[in-house]
């Protein structure tokens, strides 16, 4: 049962991010600069490069990964199960085809072991033809910083027990089609993993955009609002109560707004862009959407697309390439430290409740029931009024109570409510939307 003074402190503020501990290590700039740098000494990471050669190519990179997770494991006394996961794929971008191969390290939880947090980042690399396997790819940025960011998030994530299951990912195939995407949430699928939230890491490492401008306080958090796995019925069914905005993603959205709230010394602003991914382009979390995971892509704040997807040259007195002496390595260890933090909390904390109905058509109150969740100690229902974007009111009611509230005075018409699940700590989950029928 929730203990008294708990409860107290969850009725008067939100819940602190779980994982913004004291003896929580900071994320290290050195070490991710360290792996950047060998990343880019691989040459190039392009999928269709060697997958056998020691030195040089995709192989030799996902091989050094797999070291850095077996690394990982043996510190924190064999926590980290790494294990690598292929298929073939095709199309116009490896039209003979090619093995993909993702490398996983996977944490077991204290909970339910299907329940999964994933963190994520491409390891592959390319230039200005993505057919050009050959040439020079040093991908530092794009996307060497989301994969040194897994690792490190690996390294401090393992220095402690989870209720969750976390799954660390190195993704191969983006590139080329997000083939490693498609790899990894197929597997999640096939194992029968719940998965609460998949972070995708791509490039996460730089300050400086094309037209000279810096903005190293904030990064970008991009999710879809109405949900690529509703068919029309869901989708129109959300459209008729108002939940564009409240998808899973979304929620998992603001949980990171939250997390970096909560967390004031990372010194980061979330800004949450409403859609799946940057405009017409796309990355490694939206196979995860097209199957029904919560799930986001975190960005920098603004981008150099001189460094990005670049023949390495020099054209009068303007340099192009993705190279490491372009990136801010104190900026990428923040955005490491807001995962961290994100994935913390959401595996310390229950899964969001499975669904969550309210009623009160033509009254002046309105009563939220939810789902239970196993292990919850306390539920927190969310509301806000209608014309407003962040939950801006709540109430916790312990677990030993009933999974129903009414809220006089508070008229369904005018509000939108939510329900999240919450530990004996105060990790809460993300918030499940009221008013849908429970997902198929």
């Amino acid at each position: 049962m929730i203990k008294r003074t708990l409860l107290a402190a969850l009725l008067l503020t939100a819940p602190a991010a779980a994982f913004a501990k004291d003896e929580t290590p900071a994320a290290d700039p050195a070490r991710l600069k360290a792996s950047v740098e060998k990343l880019v000494s691989f040459g190039t990471r392009h999928t269709l490069s060697s997958a056998t050669d020691p030195k040089r190519g995709i192989g030799a990179a996902r091989s050094w990964g797999a070291n850095e997770f077996a690394r990982i494991s043996k510190a924190c006394g064999g926590c980290l199960k790494v294990e690598r996961i292929a298929d073939r794929f095709e199309g116009p971008r490896a039209p003979a085809g090619v093995i993909v191969e993702n490398v996983l390290a996977v944490q077991k939880g204290t909970g339910d072991p299907a329940h999964v947090i994933m963190i994520a980042g491409h390891i592959d690399s390319r230039v200005t033809d993505p057919m050009n396997f050959t040439d020079d790819a040093p991908g530092a940025n794009d996307d060497a910083s989301g994969t040194a960011l897994v690792i490190e998030a690996a390294r401090l994530l393992s220095q402690q027990k989870h209720r969750a299951t976390i799954v660390y990912a190195l993704l191969s195939g983006e590139e080329q089609g997000l083939w490693g995407g498609k790899l990894l949430a197929r597997h999640a699928k096939e194992q029968n993993w719940q998965v609460a939230a998949m972070l995708n890491n791509d490039i996460v490492g730089g300050t400086h955009g094309t037209d000279g401008s810096i903005v190293d306080n904030r990064v970008r958090v991009f999710s879809e609002g109405i949900r690529a796995s509703e068919d029309l019925a869901a989708q129109l069914a959300r459209r008729g109560i108002g939940g564009e905005d409240d998808g899973p993603s979304r929620a998992l959205t603001k949980a990171a707004i939250r997390a970096a709230e909560n967390s004031p010394a990372i010194g980061l602003e979330v800004l949450a862009v409403r859609r799946p991914d940057r405009f017409r382009r796309g990355g490694d979390h939206l196979p995860s959407l097209e199957l029904g995971y919560p799930a986001i892509r975190f960005t920098v704040g603004v981008e150099d697309y001189d460094h990005q997807h670049q023949d390495l040259r020099t054209e009068g007195s303007r340099k192009y390439g993705d190279t490491v002496d372009e990136m801010d390595f104190p900026y990428l260890a923040r955005v490491t430290a807001l995962n961290v933090a994100l994935a913390g909390e959401l595996a310390d904390a229950p899964p969001a409740p499975a669904s969550v109905s309210i009623d009160g058509a033509v009254s002046s109150s309105t009563t939220a029931k939810w789902a239970p969740v196993k292990d919850a100690a306390a539920y927190r229902l969310h509301w806000r009024r209608a014309d407003r974007a962040d939950w801006t009111d709540s109430r916790v009611i312990p677990s030993s109570a009933p999974t129903e509230l009414v809220l006089p005075g508070v008229i369904v018409d005018d509000n939108f409510f939510g329900v999240s699940a919450v530990s004996t700590d105060g990790a809460e989950s993300i918030v499940t939307f009221g008013g849908l029928p429970p997902a198929k």
